[in-house]
């Protein structure tokens, strides 16, 4: 049986014609940590609201272990949820020392306990000995630690992650990831983070719930939801992509496009004709004798690879415009032509 468990929920807020959230339904396994991910406004911190029990969904209703937190008829306060929260800002306590400041959700244990506890979650977090510094002689990195040590504290149920790193320079943010990614699953924490960076979702997750005007759009590991996106609204989102319009094969596993025939990665059992493929830059392999050519009409250089911009030869002559990333290394100049191949594995039918 899962453990979080939202079923059907939706949240209207005042005066609005569509929901915020729409008949929103998630499982979630204990132990996990699972990412929202998705653009402003599509309802992922709603849904984090709703589950910290900071709001009230118009409908349906929300589990939490064996204890329904919220349905049509109740809605269990947030202080009796067993939640931990990390705030975007991390809502430390300026005046108090971090010792205090972890200790402020553990009013009802014991001074004894207390002080046990700080210890254990400044361990856990590799800040022990800093419990009587003031948040400020921190750094950012070392005040989100602080932020999940309070979490943590009480032993919740669960921890809910409000855009963690977004207060980070990229440098930090990278190894914020994985330092957050490594707490978690030592404490053995059921997690559940939002954000609207991929990086951060595909670093951090178990699996990715990707969302878009208040519903789901796909639920999937981070390498399923980046090759196998299911529609183009994903495709799109996670990362850069490609789309192709064609006419599926006889064979079920070829497409052909006004650039040739493509190749999927296996057999689908869609029964339509038309249809529309997602290619990833990065599955665009040049190649001297390359099946697919075109001319580069635009280079961007990223530091990590080359992106180019080509103007593909087709056969209804519509010029076909295609995104590949190329090796730093290589030098290629506007008017090029340059030939490749695609990697099937990074080619995905989206509806």
């Amino acid at each position: 049986m899962s453990y979080i468990q939202l079923d059907n929920v939706t949240k209207y807020y005042n005066r609005a014609a569509t929901p915020a959230v729409d008949q929103l339904t998630l499982e979630i396994s204990e132990g996990e940590i699972i990412t929202l991910l998705g653009p402003s406004g599509c309802g992922k911190t709603t849904t984090l609201r709703m589950l910290a029990g900071f709001e009230k969904p118009t409908s349906g209703s929300i589990r939490i272990g064996d204890e329904i937190v919220c349905d049509d008829h109740r809605s269990l306060p947030s202080e009796k949820r067993g939640i931990g929260m990390v705030f975007q800002d991390y809502a430390l306590f300026p005046f108090l020392t971090i010792e205090k400041n972890i200790m402020f959700g553990l009013n009802k244990w014991k001074a004894r306990d207390k002080k046990k506890r700080v210890y254990e979650v400044l361990e856990l977090v590799g800040l022990a000995g800093f419990g009587d510094r003031l948040p400020n002689e921190l750094s950012g990195g070392q005040q989100q630690r602080v932020a999940l040590a309070r979490a943590l504290a009480p032993n919740p149920k669960v921890i809910l992650m409000d855009e963690p790193f977004s207060n980070l320079d990229a440098g930090l943010r990278e190894k914020m990831r994985l330092d957050v990614t490594t707490i978690l699953r030592k404490a053995n924490a059921t997690a559940i983070i939002v954000t609207h960076d991929q990086k951060d979702a595909f670093t951090v997750s178990d699996r990715v719930v990707v969302m878009n005007e208040g519903i789901i759009q796909q639920i999937a590991s981070p390498k399923e939801i980046y090759r196998c996106p299911v529609n183009c609204f994903v495709a799109q989102f996670v990362g850069k992509t490609n789309l192709v319009s064609g006419r599926l094969c006889p064979d079920l596993k070829h497409v052909e496009t006004p650039f040739g025939r493509v190749c999927v990665p296996q057999q689908t059992n869609k029964e339509f004709e038309n249809v529309l493929v997602s290619i990833r830059p990065e599955g665009c392999r040049l190649a001297e004798y390359g099946r697919y050519s075109g001319i580069v009409e635009r280079t961007t250089y990223s530091g990590e690879y080359q992106e180019l911009h080509v103007r593909l030869q087709s056969s209804d002559h519509s010029n076909q415009p295609m995104v590949i990333y190329a090796p730093v290394e290589q030098e290629i100049e506007i008017g090029n032509t340059v030939t490749f191949n695609i990697t099937p594995e990074l080619v995905a039918l989206v509806n």
